[in-house]
């Protein structure tokens, strides 16, 4: 009776055991096919803009590369099956003793065309005081974008106080991205 009872409880489990299996499978397929994009550029403001305007920036196109990358990650663009903003920082590259204490707020828009812009990343309480900072990435999938052979960075920032000579900002980002084994 009580073997009757054990090889019950196991069958029970078994399929359980599996589904956990499987499910630990992925995870470590997905980490093993998961690897980052970093990129850089500059952008410059020219001086002269006034304390608490809403400033569209020049727009920087972005050459992707990532044809490139995925070679040699051993994937290609139609394998890649999830893309998304790890980390964008902001570095104050020229003059260098310059600091954020201009900038309020920001947001960075991505885009391949005009019909297809959406926020990459954002700070609504730039810190004072510091020459570089993080912004908060988006949760958006950025397949498309970064699949692309170019994009367009484009930024709103609010001005806290009047910015007298020009600032040169590197923008460092790094994309997470996740590709299909097949």
């Amino acid at each position: 009776m009580n073997t009757t009872i054990a090889m019950k409880k196991i069958l029970l489990l078994l399929p359980a055991l599996l589904v956990l299996a499987v499910l630990t499978s992925c995870e470590k397929i997905d980490k093993l096919l998961t690897f980052t994009i970093e990129d850089s550029q500059s952008v410059k403001i020219a001086g002269a803009f006034p304390a608490g305007a809403l400033v569209p920036l020049t727009p920087v196109a972005v050459t992707t590369r990532s044809d490139e990358k995925f070679k040699n990650e051993n994937t290609s663009a139609n394998l890649v099956k999830d893309v998304k903003l790890d980390r964008l920082t902001l570095t104050i590259t020229d003059p260098n003793s310059e600091n954020f204490d201009f900038l309020q707020s920001i947001n960075l828009y991505i885009s391949t065309d005009q019909n297809d812009k959406i926020l990459l990343a954002s700070a609504d309480n730039v810190p004072t005081g510091v020459n570089s900072f993080q912004l908060t990435p988006t949760s958006q999938k950025l397949d498309k974008y970064v699949k692309a052979s170019s994009y367009t960075l484009s930024t709103e920032a609010k001005i806290r106080k009047p910015i007298s000579r020009d600032i040169t900002i590197r923008v460092d980002s790094r994309f997470k991205v996740t590709a299909d084994p097949l």
